[in-house]
């Protein structure tokens, strides 16, 4: 899997660009959010990248942020939404107000976007409305950057272990984390969810 591009920014035309990385040139699709925040073609430029492999197709996607990348890969398992529909979601609101968003349970907001009717946009805060629980940084479902601390991290494994946010806080909430690596801290959880 290709995670990440570090090279010069040769082209950009929305929704592609193209990348030069040692002399391989690469085409990348992205969302405007990300072309807002690119530099003008000749200047370095580094993206968070998700491929996609097809039958007929090797589709690579680039992205400015980490909660960026991590929502489309969210969108991209939500039935009915493939990579296209989850880059123009991406393009037609930020990150946080897509978040935001599923927490209210505003499917209004959502169907103004392109690609996003009445049912998808219900299936989108069905499918992801446990996702968006907590709303913190502790967890990698939520828009966040890399988590601050063990406990942090900890619970970010857990949750991509499969357990749900309530059940991660549950496992986590009493525990005494300070001083405590990551590692032991997510042992102590996997102990307390067999009792």
């Amino acid at each position: 899997m290709i995670g990440r591009l570090s090279g010069l920014l040769l082209l950009k035309q929305p929704p592609q660009l193209l990348l030069d990385v040692n002399g391989v040139g690469y085409e990348v699709e992205a969302p405007l959010s990300t072309f807002f925040r690119l530099p003008a073609a000749g200047q370095a430029v580094t993206l968070h990248t998700h491929l996609v492999v097809r039958e007929d197709a090797q589709l690579l996607f680039g992205f400015a942020t980490v909660a960026e990348k991590a929502l489309f890969r969210q969108l991209i398992k939500v039935s009915g939404v493939g990579p296209k529909v989850a880059l123009a979601v991406l393009s037609g609101i930020s990150v946080e107000d897509f978040w935001g968003a599923v927490r209210s349970g505003e499917t209004g907001r959502l169907v103004k976007l392109p690609g996003i009717g009445k049912k998808t946009a219900e299936r989108l805060l069905v499918e992801m409305r446990d996702k968006a629980d907590g709303g913190t940084a502790d967890f990698p479902s939520a828009p966040s950057a890399v988590p601050a601390s063990p406990l942090a991290e900890a619970r970010a494994a857990l949750a991509a272990l499969g357990y749900k946010p309530a059940e991660v806080q549950r496992l986590t909430e009493t525990m005494k984390a300070d001083g405590m690596s990551t590692e032991a801290i997510i042992q102590e959880a996997l102990k307390r969810a067999l009792r």
